[in-house]
């Protein structure tokens, strides 16, 4: 079984070769140099997994091989080998870079537990970078749905500003996505494999919110028996997000400012400052020109946090993106979940549409989620929405306007076909009337899409292939 690649490197023949065919016996595949030229030349061709090199050759010494692969290719390991190593030698390797330092002559099992340490060591990097990617895909734009103009705008402005340093500040109602939007932010920087930090403002008495964010010192106060470093440190060289911003209390505002303008900060109890690299990014649902004019948020802050502002809409102004965000939510949900359903029934998509959805996309989300866990059929219908959500001012009112028409939601087709004409309107102008990107992003077909446009009065002679 193939156990990996190795390069070995020593100027000594009769030892190369015999270690080449012991590790060859071992399972690794193995390529030799007895010298720096020809080493560096298998190097710049090939990729190797690790590198087991002896110090003293013949031109140069292993030392620079490791420098080298340092420089060149970071992600392989070097093993430095020596039968004459010195505690000097050993530390020069190691603080240079080296995995490990071996003294000859090499003892089997020493040899074979090092590679095996190296081999787990690549390993867990290879996971760490499988699960980099997979934030990045959960994290990044990839994962925030919508095709709303007004969403499509904010994308743009994300990719615009990602790489700054500017203080941006989010707003919206609650269940917008603000915190989505945030790590979207910080995975399109340059820092995106630093820390991000996210603090709930709101969620901490004024108490420990100052000591949360900038640490504090043993003694500090009753409790404080060591010192505890806060989120800024934490997220030195990363991203920092403060949510729910527009609670903090004054005082808190005060030294908040001084970061935002400084970097610096003085961890409580302490009086030794402290400077950080850190990018802020904060968020509220509240209106902030509002809280200053009323005393509760200090002017020159807002003007400070206000530099960047992107404003996120609220679903039921992106009604459009519900289709999108439902069909979303419900793959998601399967894939998690292991049920085998087919969809939204389009009576159940037309009556969400009907709804004002004050908790936003995350109402929606949970929804969702509610109706794929309990639903019993192959589709989602009306039947599987919560009572609630039936029985909203907005739906009742659709089924009260027609004589006969039951509130409960399980007949409500007629009385839907505006938004219903409304979200396939804008999905046909998003899609420059192309039937078959409009159907699939519908979750209908071709056929079902004309005759839908037929019924509800748009010109289906624009429609595109």
């Amino acid at each position: 079984m193939q156990r990996g690649s190795l390069l070995l490197i020593d100027d000594d023949r009769q030892v190369l070769e015999s270690m080449a065919d012991w590790l060859r016996g071992q399972g690794y595949k193995v390529d030799t140099a007895a010298d720096r030229a020809p080493a560096i030349q298998l190097l710049d061709r090939k990729n190797f997994d690790v590198v087991l090199c002896d110090v003293r050759l013949r031109e140069g010494d292993g030392l620079e091989i490791l420098r080298y692969c340092r420089d060149k290719m970071p992600h392989t390991t070097v093993i430095l080998l020596s039968g004459y190593g010195t505690v000097e030698t050993a530390m020069e390797a190691i603080r240079g870079g080296a995995f490990d330092f071996l003294s000859k002559p090499l003892i089997d099992q020493e040899l074979e537990m090092s590679l095996q340490r190296a081999f787990s060591q690549r390993k867990v990097l290879a996971e760490n970078q499988a699960l980099k990617k997979q934030l990045d895909l959960r994290y990044g734009l990839e994962n925030i749905v919508g095709h709303d103009n007004r969403m499509q705008r904010i994308f743009d402005m994300i990719e615009s500003v990602a790489d700054t340093k500017a203080t941006i500040l989010i707003t919206g109602e609650s269940g917008t996505g603000k915190s989505l939007i945030a790590r979207a932010i910080h995975r399109h920087s340059a820092r995106r494999n630093k820390a991000f930090v996210e603090v709930a403002c709101g969620a901490l008495p004024e108490t420990l919110l100052e000591s949360e964010l900038f640490g504090h010192v043993a003694g500090a106060f009753t409790g404080a028996n060591t010192d505890k470093p806060g989120k800024f440190t934490h997220a030195d060289g990363g991203t920092i997000f403060l949510d729910e911003i527009g609670t903090a209390p004054a005082s808190m505002q005060v030294k908040l400012l001084r970061v935002l303008q400084e970097f610096e900060f003085e961890p409580v109890g302490s009086n030794k400052t402290q400077r950080v690299d850190t990018r802020v990014i904060l968020a509220t649902n509240e209106n902030l020109q509002t809280a200053v004019a009323a005393g509760r948020f200090r002017q020159d802050l807002y003007y400070r946090v206000n530099v960047i502002n992107i404003e996120l809409p609220p679903l039921r102004e992106r009604i459009g993106d519900l289709p999108l965000l439902a069909d979303y939510f419900f793959k998601k949900l399967c894939e998690e979940t292991g049920k085998k359903m087919r969809g939204l029934h389009e009576e159940t998509l037309a009556l969400l549409a009907r709804h004002s959805w004050p908790g936003n996309v995350r109402e929606l989300q949970n929804v969702i989620e509610r109706a794929v866990l309990l639903g019993k059929g192959e589709w989602i219908v009306p039947a599987d929405l919560p009572q609630q959500l039936l029985h909203s001012p907005a739906i009742t009112a659709a089924a009260q306007a027609l004589p006969g028409l039951s509130a409960s939601g399980h007949s409500l087709k007629s009385s839907l076909q505006g938004p219903e004409r409304q979200i396939i309107l804008d999905m046909l102008e998003l899609n420059n009337w192309n039937r078959n990107l409009t159907a699939e992003q519908l979750g209908i077909n071709r056929t079902t899409l004309y005759k839908k446009m037929k019924k509800l009065g748009l010109d289906e002679s624009k429609l595109t292939e």
